[in-house]
């Protein structure tokens, strides 16, 4: 052993551990309080962006760990180091184990590791640098949390982040400087002094938070999702056979006591005859629905969407027309569609238009039980969706061989038709012989007497428009014919419109009179679906094939997390006409909404900006209104024509190619100009507004800069001057070491500096000769 010991192996190790400099050790308590904060902060809004309890273990433990640092700074702590190592070993066996089931989202899993290192390291933080690996860890959590959040619950605990990170990048610059950090007396009668200045960080927490609102709003809504990686949740794994002509909606299908919720016994959302509706799911989210049913929902948030853009989230279509409701005639032709094992992505069958269309990407987040039916915009083209099979029906909708329970998230992606108006106003009418077997169906009682009413108001239309112009083409026929029952004032949306008879038609008791009125008076008008179907059936009984569409309006858009707040009173019927080679385009007759659902021919870039000026506009009179309008309107037509005349000098031949590049030559010289004067105005502006000290050491960094020697934004000012010494000669080196110096003593230890001979050495510094070190 004395051999062994005294080998030249063991002399040398010996000898490095002992040359080897000392450790250098943070003594800021603040720094370390703080430094836990942030961490604290990072798990528990990965906590409540992900709906986990990590925090609960998480949170007390690393605490204590930083604690236990603070006692043991000064030691090796050989034991607990191999301990940390053993720790960081079986975190990464368990998240080996839980990587197989999460392949599809591994950020939570990745968190969850990071958390968990994090813990282990609190136990050994003797150094700036340990306590550094910690503030990172703190902001990659709460980046994590941000790409999980859907709530506004995240808003919070970012400022409150961002209130503790910067009294720590004011201590850790501090650390970084070497000044010694302020002591924490636990005496009861002395106060404690912090070591920096609530007022003055408030105002600048105010100032940050402020200016990052105002990049906010003005920021563009650029499409997104340019990575192929979708969000979708974990796989499903059926169990039993999958019926894709099966519709569970739990409104249907609660009970199964003879007369309660059986669908055709009585109670509520009954699939015949009057009835009650659901206060929670959606009585149109069915194969077959009844609008003889009455009664209210009850707001609740069914889905979050992520997409690209706005439009009416379709759930189901319907083309047979009941007399009181709509069903789906060919809900037995559902077909089944198949995933590959090793992907989430399901193809869907496309069907050939000549119209124009954009690719969406959408991603929902399912909050409280749905059907199993699964919402898109139209034209899905493919589905990112967790189970081994989904149906399409014949009226393309989709179907999930399990309901959309809470959490459950997919992806879909359309290619969303384009509306040209022109275009659609010439499609032609030959219709294909399916079409017209399904959707020009009328019941025969009530087909002439619907035919006739709407050939009236098209003739009217004259009188109404004030225009000499018959409506020839269907595109127009159909705006015109929602438009008049939006407007129409013999047809309100009715509170609680009478039950419908046994054999009474919906659409006849709409427009003429429901056989339920009251004595005396004549009810027309309906519930707001009940225009819909009504707007259906008058296009088909003028030859227009349409069908009536379920599904959801946008919603609420959240402006702070990107997300559409959807809820089940958001949902209602729409009718979607067909218009030979360029398929169904949906209207809306229904009276508060739009003419025509939300587009992606609607440019979305400034939207925020947009919707923010209505609401200003909203509170100022309209003459102010009118006035800003018109001046903004002015300024933007004179720009754009300033821009097109630019542009078409270079379209005018040689001489304009000519004059094109000497106008842009003397018009980039003229703006370097002003930005060179503009800049030095707001340097000495700027100036002014500095104390004396700081203006003095700004002075001197720029004429640095000037030479030749500019300061890092990440140097310290004792690194930079012993940086810049290194290529100054001796007495202007000593110049520059002075002027730093007394502003890191009047900086950082509240020194009054010597003005008067600061600004000499500085007026001498400029005027040195301009020779290097030698």
């Amino acid at each position: 052993m004395q051999q062994l010991r005294n080998s030249p192996f063991l002399s040398q190790f010996r000898q490095r551990l002992q040359a080897k400099p000392n450790q250098e050790v943070e003594d800021s308590i603040w720094l370390r309080i703080l430094v836990q904060l942030l961490v604290a902060i990072g798990i528990i809004a990965t906590d409540v962006a992900a709906e986990t309890s990590i925090s609960w273990w998480a949170v007390p433990v690393s605490i204590f760990g930083a604690t236990w640092s603070w006692y043991r700074r000064r030691h090796s702590n050989i034991p607990v180091k191999f301990g940390i190592a053993i720790g960081m070993l079986l975190a990464l066996a368990s998240f080996l184990l839980n990587i197989q089931g999460s392949l599809n989202d591994t950020r939570l899993i990745l968190a969850e590791l990071l958390i968990q290192l994090q813990v282990l390291h609190s136990f050994d933080l003797p150094r700036r640098k340990d306590l550094g690996y910690s503030m990172v860890i703190g902001l990659i959590l709460l980046g994590v949390a941000a790409t999980l959040s859907q709530t506004m619950t995240f808003a919070p605990l970012l400022l409150l982040f961002l209130a503790i990170a910067l009294p720590v990048l004011v201590l850790d610059y501090r650390s970084r400087l070497g000044l010694k950090p302020t002591p924490i007396s636990w005496r009861k009668k002395e106060t404690i002094v912090l070591p920096f200045s609530v007022k003055r960080l408030s105002l600048l927490l105010l100032v940050v938070v402020g200016l990052g609102l105002t990049i906010f709003a003005f920021l563009p809504r650029v499409p997104g999702y340019q990575l192929r990686t979708f969000p979708v949740s974990a796989p499903i794994e059926l169990t039993g056979n999958f019926d894709p002509s099966n519709i569970n909606n739990p409104a249907y299908s609660r009970g199964r006591n003879p007369g309660q919720g059986n669908g055709r016994g009585l109670g509520r959302n009954r699939e015949k005859g009057a009835g009650e509706l659901d206060d929670t799911f959606y009585y149109g989210f069915n194969s077959v629905i009844n609008q003889n049913l009455r009664g209210t929902m009850k707001p609740k948030t069914v889905m979050r969407v992520r997409s690209q853009a706005e439009g009416f989230w379709r759930v189901m279509a319907f083309d047979k027309y009941t007399g009181q409701g709509w069903e789906v005639s060919r809900n037995k032709q559902t077909q089944t569609i198949e995933r590959p094992i090793w992907s989430f992505q399901f193809i869907l069958p496309m069907i050939p238009t000549l119209n124009q269309t954009q690719e969406v990407i959408q991603s929902y987040t399912v909050v409280s039980e749905m059907p199993n039916i699964i919402p898109a915009l139209a034209q899905p083209r493919q589905v990112y969706f967790p189970t081994q099979q989904i149906a399409i029906d014949a009226e393309r909708s989709l179907r999930s061989p399990v309901g959309l329970n809470e959490g459950l998230t997919y992806t879909v992606i359309s290619d969303v038709s384009l509306r040209d108006r022109t275009a659609l106003s010439k499609a032609p009418t030959n219709y294909p012989t399916n079409i017209k077997k399904y959707y020009l169906q009328v019941p025969e009682a009530i087909k002439e007497k619907v035919r006739k009413r709407t050939e009236e108001i098209l003739a009217n239309q004259n009188k109404v428009s004030k225009s000499n112009k018959d409506i020839t083409s269907v595109y127009e026929k159909a705006l015109y014919l929602a438009q008049y029952l939006k407007q129409n004032p013999n047809y309100k949306l009715e509170g609680l419109p009478p039950f419908l008879q046994k054999n009474e038609d919906l659409v006849e008791a709409f427009l003429f009179g429901y056989k339920n009125s009251p004595p005396n008076k004549k009810i027309t008008g309906g519930y707001a679906d009940h225009f819909t179907t009504v707007y259906t059936i008058m296009l088909r009984s003028i030859g227009i094939p349409a069908r009536v569409a379920a599904g959801f309006s946008p919603g609420t858009f959240n402006y702070f997390t990107g997300l559409y707040i959807v809820k089940n009173t958001d949902a209602h019927l729409l009718t979607e006409v067909y218009f030979p080679n360029y398929g169904w385009f949906a209207f809306d007759p229904i009276p508060g909404h739009p003419l025509i659902p939300p587009s992606v021919n609607e440019n979305q870039t400034f939207s925020l900006i947009e919707r923010f000026w209505k609401w200003i506009a909203g509170w100022l009179p309209s003459p102010v209104t009118g006035f800003l309008n018109t001046v903004f309107g002015a300024i933007a037509a004179a720009l754009f024509g300033a821009i097109a005349w630019f542009f078409g000098l270079f379209a005018k031949g040689w001489m304009g190619l000519f004059s094109g590049l000497f106008t842009t030559i003397v018009l980039a010289f003229v703006a370097w100009l002003a930005w060179q004067g503009w800049q030095m105005w707001r340097y000495h502006l700027w100036l002014q507004k500095l104390p004396p000290m700081e203006s003095i050491y700004q002075q001197m960094l720029k004429w640095l800069k000037e030479k030749g020697l500019r300061k890092h934004p990440a140097q310290t000012p004792l690194e930079y001057v012993n940086a810049v010494t290194k290529h100054c000669p001796p007495e202007r080196a000593e110049a520059i070491a002075e002027i730093s110096q007394a502003y890191i003593s009047w900086r950082y230890g509240g020194e009054n500096p010597n003005l008067k001979r600061l600004r000499k050495i500085l007026k001498d510094l400029q005027n040195s000769p301009n020779r290097g070190k030698g």
